[in-house]
């Protein structure tokens, strides 16, 4: 499968054969122009501007809002709501996507450590994307702290500052330093096969803004 990152919590993952997913799609004013893209799923962890462009996408996307159990396209999708116990007015749905064994699990807004039951529930995750910027989402040692709990094989760190966002978001550099790395492997596109999973203990790789 590939994954492509747009900025902020917005990815599109893709396998052939497979439904397209873009994830939390952003509308205007943040500084970046929301690209052109296919979707036949649209996944939005909460209503914010930079995660709820409902906008742009044909009647026919299937756009999922709330947490649930759903197969679409071949790609199964389980939504669950994962808010701050002290935050209830600010929601927040995690997804979690099985693309023929290959899990992914997108943290939307997350904003605190969970639970290790409720991080246990997922089972296996193969790869996390990961809120490390602050804000109104997870910090650097949180998000730390929350990668250790998931133990996936490959981490996608999101929600940080980029060249052109105009949201004050901690930078990638604060995150590789809690996590002890000095430098990160870098990617466009991140291609991700089942086999190459199985040599993978937890690692982070940066993907590039496509814009």
């Amino acid at each position: 499968m590939e994954i492509t990152w747009y900025g902020l919590s917005c990815f599109r993952l893709m396998e052939r054969g497979k439904a397209a997913v873009v994830t939390d799609p952003y509308n205007g004013g943040l500084g970046y122009q929301f690209p052109k893209l296919r979707a036949d799923i649209v996944t939005i962890s909460h209503e914010a501007t930079g995660h709820a462009n409902r906008a742009v996408w044909p009647p026919t996307t299937h756009i999922l809002d709330r947490p649930g159990e759903y197969e679409i396209g071949g790609v199964f999708v389980i939504g669950v709501a994962m808010h701050n116990p002290e935050q209830p007015e600010r929601p927040n749905v995690v997804y979690l996507f099985d693309f023929d064994g290959i899990n992914v699990l997108h943290l939307g807004d997350l904003d605190h450590v969970p639970a290790q039951a409720d991080i246990d529930a997922f089972g296996t995750v193969n790869v996390a994307m990961v809120p490390i910027g602050g804000g109104k989402s997870l910090n650097a040692a949180q998000a730390a702290e929350v990668i250790s709990l998931i133990e996936p094989e490959i981490v996608i760190p999101m929600h940080y500052q980029t060249p052109g966002c105009t949201l004050k978001l901690d930078d990638l550099d604060r995150f590789l330093k809690v996590m002890g790395i000095g430098k990160a492997q870098t990617e466009t596109v991140l291609r991700v096969a089942p086999s190459a999973l199985e040599e993978i203990q937890t690692q982070v790789i940066v993907l590039e803004p496509q814009q």
